[in-house]
């Protein structure tokens, strides 16, 4: 019988290959600090958004996946980049009159527009802080004000000092001839503004780990790098952060890839060892634009789990990290069946059929049995038909329909229920247009409803599939699918939907000829909404 680890060491799923590369860093010896590094990066300059917590979960699944293979201890660090400037405000944030008079100053010296934080950044840290607790993540949170204040950064940043002019050879070659004349990887922060400024440089001095500037009014400072007086330029912060840190593994979006040999170059100037990258491809809204956290495009964590289950919402993540994914409320009901599907396949599958399911990954190796025995999908739809304003409106008919079923036996089921009314009213409900069949759908409808009131085959969805299909058939429609996709336009207002069969079984072989009844009397047709 394989075992676990063997089956790891050639599974072909994504974060196992992963795990295996940052492997290889230590295939002669173990690391010096005794433990593997994973880092997650986060630019506080918005809320945070759904981007930001699946680098943390795919992140994680690599974690877990290495745990497998090795028993070299790990630790996961989520740094959040709080000691930037805030160089705009964002579009979904109250009081941006107030924000307009910060600008240029690191997030957590501006003030919090929500007024429940000492700063904008220490809110957007806690935003984030909270949505990782939620999902139950095991890291650690590094401030970046409190890392470069504390002197935890001193030693990387006197280095830098030292070795100025290779960090700025690596930094030229990727600039613009202008941009060139007035570039420097340090950014001082004015001691009486407290603002981070984009000055040119007159002087390191290497001995003292000092620089001399000029502010906007043309006065001369010197400061030293060290203790929060200053900050690295986001690239070359980047790659000082893993020296300093000894980080082996990282993972960014693909806007990033093109900096990726800057900041291994600037790690390597500053003593570190680059470490293992992983690109992913990016989230896009409903119009294909890349999300934002300024922008707040595309969807919030919060708004996700408004209408689905945080497994559904791993499950996504999992999904082919290297693809673009558009990320809008239209694929939230295929990732929760998809995600059900999954689970319940897992029982019976072979050692690495089960390290390739995405529940393996979502579930660290443990995922729970499944207990929904009616699909989000269908669901749906019986909020459709049934008018339900609350998941007990849905009870009814899937008690019929399972009679085993029940919230305390089934609570996955339970509280999916209670989310395809939440999402049926804000997404499904709005765009509903129904309309009449032609003379040929009709005689079809009608031959479906001759067939229903005699049906004696109970509430077997595969016969009423079956039976639903040959109608289809017997009048001539050609591709099939044109015949479903008029029931479901003239009963349920929507161009797609369930397989017919399981629809009649959960909603009721008599409840689907009522619904007919009226469908054929025009009382739907027209109707939106």
């Amino acid at each position: 019988m394989t075992s676990l680890r063997d089956a790891a060491m050639n599974s072909r799923a994504w974060p196992f290959e992963e795990a295996r590369r940052v492997l290889k860093r230590y295939e002669k010896a173990p690391p010096d600090k005794g433990h593997v590094l994973f880092e997650t990066g986060y630019g506080p300059s918005g809320l945070p958004h759904i981007g930001t917590f699946g680098e943390v979960q795919r992140t994680t699944m690599i974690r877990r996946a290495f745990e497998i293979i090795s028993d070299i201890p790990t630790r996961l660090i989520v740094f959040s980049d709080d000691l930037d400037g805030m160089r705009k405000v964002p579009d979904n944030v109250p009081r941006p009159e107030m924000l307009r008079e910060h600008l240029q100053r690191p997030l957590t010296s501006v003030p919090d527009p929500f007024g429940e934080y000492q700063s904008f950044g220490d809110h957007n840290n806690a935003m984030l802080r909270r949505f990782l607790d939620t999902f139950g993540f095991d890291y650690e949170f590094y401030s970046a004000t409190e890392f470069y204040k504390s002197g935890r950064f001193d030693d990387t940043l006197r280095l830098a000092a030292e070795r100025y002019e290779a960090i700025m050879e690596i930094m030229l070659a990727s600039l613009r001839e202008e941009r060139q004349q007035t570039y420097s990887c340090f950014l001082p922060i004015h001691p009486e503004t407290g603002r981070v400024l984009y000055v040119p440089i007159k002087h390191v001095d290497k001995k003292d780990h000092t620089v001399t500037f000029d502010d906007e009014a043309g006065r001369e400072w010197v400061l030293p790098v060290t203790g929060g007086n200053v900050k690295l330029q986001w690239k070359p912060d980047f790659g000082a952060r893993w020296a300093a840190l000894g980080v082996d593994f990282e993972m960014y979006g693909k806007d990033h890839s093109t900096n990726t040999s800057i900041y291994d170059g600037i790690c390597e100037v500053l003593g570190g060892r680059k470490p293992e990258h992983f690109t992913y491809e990016l989230f896009l809204d409903e119009q294909g634009q890349k999300i934002s956290k300024s922008k707040g495009n595309g969807l919030t964590i919060d708004e996700w789990l408004t209408y689905a289950s945080t497994e559904s919402l791993g499950y996504f993540m999992y999904q082919k990290p290297k693809t673009a994914k558009r990320l809008w409320w239209d694929v939230i009901p295929k990732a929760v069946d998809e995600y059900h599907q999954q689970l319940r396949a897992f029982p019976d599958q072979a050692v690495d059929q089960q390290l390739a399911n995405p529940v393996w990954h979502i579930h660290g190796g443990h995922p729970p049995a499944s207990d929904m025995v009616v699909p989000f999908a269908m669901l749906l739809n019986l909020a459709s038909v049934a008018g339900a304003k609350d998941k007990s409106g849905l009870w009814g008919f899937i008690r019929r329909y399972a009679p085993e079923a029940s919230p305390e036996k089934n609570p996955q089921l339970d509280q999916a229920a209670e989310y395809a009314v939440r999402y049926f009213n804000a997404f499904v409900a709005p765009t509903r247009v129904f309309r009449l069949p032609t003379e040929r759908e009709r005689a079809a409808i009608e031959d479906l409803v001759a067939r229903l009131k005699i049906w004696d085959g109970g509430l077997d969805a595969e016969a009423l599939q079956s039976m639903v299909f040959a109608v289809g058939k017997e009048h001539g429609f050609e591709p099939l699918r044109d015949w479903f996709q008029a029931l479901y336009e003239v009963l349920l207002g929507a161009s797609q939907g369930p397989r017919f069969g399981g629809f009649i079984a959960l909603y009721g072989v008599d409840e689907t000829v009522a619904l007919i009844g009226r469908a054929l009397k025009g009382e739907l047709a027209g109707q939106a909404g």
